[in-house]
């Protein structure tokens, strides 16, 4: 497979045997760019650089924003500087400033964030693809369903539905991992806001709002690791510390106080 290493820049819901392949026959397509944040993340990198190697859409860049590891990232990117594009190393102060500076540096149409340890399928970003290609409207963000997994890739549920604009201020009820944000989602709304650790992405799509031209693909294009940032108590109380600044009642406590209760149930019934 070849990189691209000098590239130039209301709710869908498609069926799940949109994309063959054949809709990007003599088209234009659309350099898509992948942003992995990396810190110490030796460990789980390489599932992450074999789905990379595996994927069967071209036309990528992918940008590596490590946070100055001191363990064997660092020796990973180099070997396998023959499919990163672009990669840095230097002190951040997480994963959205991380984030921040692989937008700054992307040159795609579309950007996508997959996480170190998270992994695609092979067909995904050109299943992406041809749903956009095949789309009859303009788009400005396309997500999917992921399978949430262990170490061993033992797979423990799916997650991920359509950007819904009543849920999603009550949730996040999307998943994120490896969806596809067309880069004027952030000329227009702007960064992510880093005074979050967690879940600064929630709050990116709150700031979108229900005008978001976005569609769904109802199948599982990539599996993400279990127990990430989002999913702890910090992760739940600064969804909470959104919903209030964007105009939620003081009975949001309540909520908040549910959502605790049940992360601390779900491991008791789930095993996780």
């Amino acid at each position: 497979m070849s990189f691209n290493h000098n590239a130039v820049a209301k709710q869908v819901v498609v069926s799940p045997d949109t994309a063959t392949g054949s809709v990007r026959t003599g088209l234009s397509l659309p350099l898509v760019t992948i942003i992995t944040a990396t810190f110490n993340a030796g460990h789980a990198l390489p599932r992450t650089i074999r789905s990379i190697r595996e994927l069967t859409y071209k036309n990528i860049e992918w940008l590596v924003i490590d946070g100055n590891s001191s363990d064997n990232t660092i020796k990973l990117i180099h070997e396998n500087n023959d499919i990163i594009s672009e990669w840095i190393s230097e002190p951040d102060s997480g994963i959205y400033d991380a984030w921040n500076k692989g937008v700054s540096k992307a040159k795609g149409d579309w950007i996508a964030f997959l996480g170190a340890g998270d992994a695609y399928k092979p067909e995904s970003i050109g299943r992406y693809v041809d749903a956009i290609l095949a789309a009859d409207k303009t788009l400005e963000f396309v997500s999917s369903r992921v399978e949430i997994v262990d170490r061993a890739g033992v797979v423990y549920r799916e997650y991920g539905d359509c950007f819904n604009w009543h849920i999603i201020q009550s949730y996040m009820n999307i998943a994120h991992v490896g969806a596809l944000h067309h880069r004027s989602l952030f000329d227009r709304y702007g960064l992510f806001d880093c005074t979050y650790r967690s879940s600064a992405d929630y709050d990116f799509f709150m700031r979108c709002g229900e005008r978001l031209k976005s569609l769904y693909l109802p199948i599982v294009t990539g599996s993400m690791l279990i127990g990430g940032t989002s999913d702890r108590y910090s992760g739940i109380y600064e969804t909470y510390l959104i919903h209030r600044k964007y105009g939620a009642g003081r009975m949001e406590v309540l909520r908040w106080w549910f959502a605790c209760v049940k992360r601390f149930v779900r491991p008791l019934l789930r095993g996780y």
